[in-house]
Order: structure tokens, then sequence, then C-alpha cells
């Protein structure tokens, strides 16, 4: 949300919310005095997410919008999902705009979800090749949270998702939330992307070239 809400800003016209979901994040783009409209598109085999159908639906293939449609797009955690993502990459570039700017987060660590449609956890290295394959130009790749932030997402998860006894799992809650608490108020960002560091994630933004 935090990665969302920073990049608001730079937010204008016609946004994509490509692999939406239940659309969470419709009426905080559309707060935006610069954006004019939100579509929200998934496929057409997509989890239904709180009863909310998408916008737009495809069929993984071909999006059912013109080229040169929209100022901007996003898919927040939805990539990893992608299990060739030229052809995603490929169509998103078609249908934004000369100089459209395309948002994204993927996770890098994070439990197995939505098995067996799963496909990947990228590096920075290999997120900035496949959208400069694209054709994009990449504008902004950060991570989301470094090595506390990491090490609190795992205490949290292994709580949560490993733990099976409800007594058990309370108990620990309760010894370890000041600890986690700690990790997620002191992390720090790493500023740059070298040996031995971790992350919990990326986001970025990329652009299709002006002269596209």
């Amino acid at each position: 949300m935090r990665s969302v809400t920073n990049i608001l800003p730079r937010f204008k016209g016609a946004v994509l919310d490509i692999g939406c979901g239940g659309m969470p994040y419709r009426n905080l783009v559309l707060e935006s005095n610069q954006v004019e409209s939100y579509t929200g598109l998934d496929l057409q085999q997509a989890l239904a997410y709180n009863g909310m159908p998408p916008d737009l639906t495809w069929d993984g293939q071909q999006m059912p919008v013109e080229d040169n449609s929209f100022d901007c797009a996003l898919s927040t955690e939805v990539l990893e999902h992608v299990q060739n993502p030229g052809p995603f990459l490929a169509e998103t570039y078609r249908v934004l705009k000369p100089g459209g700017i395309y948002y994204f987060t993927v996770p890098f660590i994070w439990p197995l979800h939505e098995v067996p449609h799963d496909a990947y956890r990228y590096t920075p290295f290999s997120i900035r090749q496949i959208m400069q394959n694209a054709g994009f130009t990449v504008v902004d790749l950060e991570p989301l949270g470094g090595w506390n932030a990491s090490m609190g997402q795992m205490l949290a998860l292994w709580i949560r998702r490993s733990i099976r006894n409800v007594w058990l799992k309370k108990m620990i809650s309760i010894l370890a939330m000041p600890m986690i608490w700690w990790l997620a108020k002191s992390d720090q960002l790493p500023v740059r992307f070298q040996e031995g560091q971790m992350i919990t994630g990326l986001w970025g933004v990329v652009q299709k070239p002006a002269s596209a």
C-alpha cells in the first residue's frame, strides 16, 4: 500500500489495473486529481474477490483494448503468476500510450500461493531484463523491505501459517509481537542491490518511450 500511495502523483489520465482482483486500489487511484478513469482487468477464469467482477476480462493472450488506450497501468503482485511474461508485457506495452508508465510490485519472500499458478520470484536483475526486453525504459526499481522487514515477515508468516495448535499460536503471537513490531519499524531499505542483500520484494516504474 505504501508504494502505491507514493506513486499516485505520477498517475494521470486513464489508468488500467491489470490483474485487478477485487480492485482494492480503485478508490485510491481515483482520488488523484490527475486521474480521469480507472479500469480493472483480470483473467476470465480469475478467482472472484468479494463478489466484485472486473470491468474487463481477457483470455491471457490479448487484452480487449485498442492500441495506445491508457496513460498508466499497474499490476500489484501479479507478475509472479504469469507463466510467460514476454507476451503479457508486450500486451501491456501495446495498450499504453507513448510515454505511458507501468507500475508493478512483485514479492521475493512469500509462501507458495494460488497453487499451481505461482510461477516466479524475481530478482532486481531479472525483472529489469524482462522489462527492457519488452521495450520499456526502467525508471525506478526499488526494494519493498530490507533485512529486518524480511525477518519480521518470515516470523509472522511462520506463526500464522505453520503453527496449527490454536493455543500455541496465540501464545507465540503474544511473545513475538514486540519483536515483529520492532523489526518492521527499524527496517532500513538497501540503497543498492548487492551480494548478500535480502529483500521482501520489489516495486518499479517503467515507461513506454514517447516516440513509440
